[in-house]
C-alpha cells in the first residue's frame, strides 16, 4: 500500500510527466539529428572525399568464405569504422545543439531573475524576494543608527 501511495505522489508531483515529455521530445530530437547528419552533413563530406560513402566503410579482418554453390559458410568479420564515424558525428551535433539550448535557457533565466532589468517582466516571487531584501537592509540600517545613538 505504501508503494502505491509513493507512486501516486510521484505521478501527481509532475516528475513522471516531466520525464515522459522529456523522453518524447528526446526521441523526436533524435530523428531530426539523424536526418541532419545522414541527409545534410554526410553527403557534402562524401562529395569532398570523392564520393566515398562513410556508412559502407569498414576494415575487413576476415573475408566471407563461400562454398562451391555460392552459399556463405563463414561470415565476414569486419570493423565498421564508417558507422562509428556517423554515430560520432550524430553525437557531436546533439552535444553542440544541447549546449546551445542550455546556454540560451541560462541566458533567459538570468535575464528573468535580474531585478534591475526593466525590459523583462520580473517574476512575482523574485520581485517579492527583492522587496524583502530591500526592507531588511533598511531595517538593519535603522537598527545600526539606533544602536550608535
Amino acid at each position: 500500500m505504501k508503494l502505491l501511495k509513493e507512486f501516486k505522489e510521484f505521478a501527481v508531483k509532475g516528475n513522471m510527466m516531466d520525464m515522459a515529455i522529456g523522453i518524447i521530445i528526446g526521441a523526436a530530437f533524435n530523428k531530426v539529428i539523424d536526418v541532419l547528419a545522414k541527409q545534410v552533413l554526410l553527403p557534402p563530406l562524401s562529395l569532398l572525399s570523392d564520393g566515398v560513402n562513410f556508412q559502407d566503410k569498414k576494415m575487413i579482418l576476415r573475408e566471407a568464405v563461400t562454398d562451391a554453390t555460392g552459399t556463405v559458410t563463414t561470415g565476414e568479420v569486419a570493423v565498421a569504422y564508417g558507422a562509428l564515424f556517423e554515430v560520432f558525428l550524430d553525437f557531436l551535433i546533439i552535444g553542440f545543439t544541447i549546449f546551445m539550448v542550455v546556454k540560451a535557457m541560462n541566458r533567459l533565466r538570468s535575464k528573468a531573475q535580474d531585478t534591475e532589468d526593466t525590459t523583462v517582466v520580473t517574476p512575482k516571487d523574485i520581485e517579492l524576494l527583492s522587496d524583502l531584501k530591500q526592507l531588511m537592509e533598511e531595517q538593519n540600517q535603522l537598527l545600526k543608527a539606533k544602536v550608535s545613538n
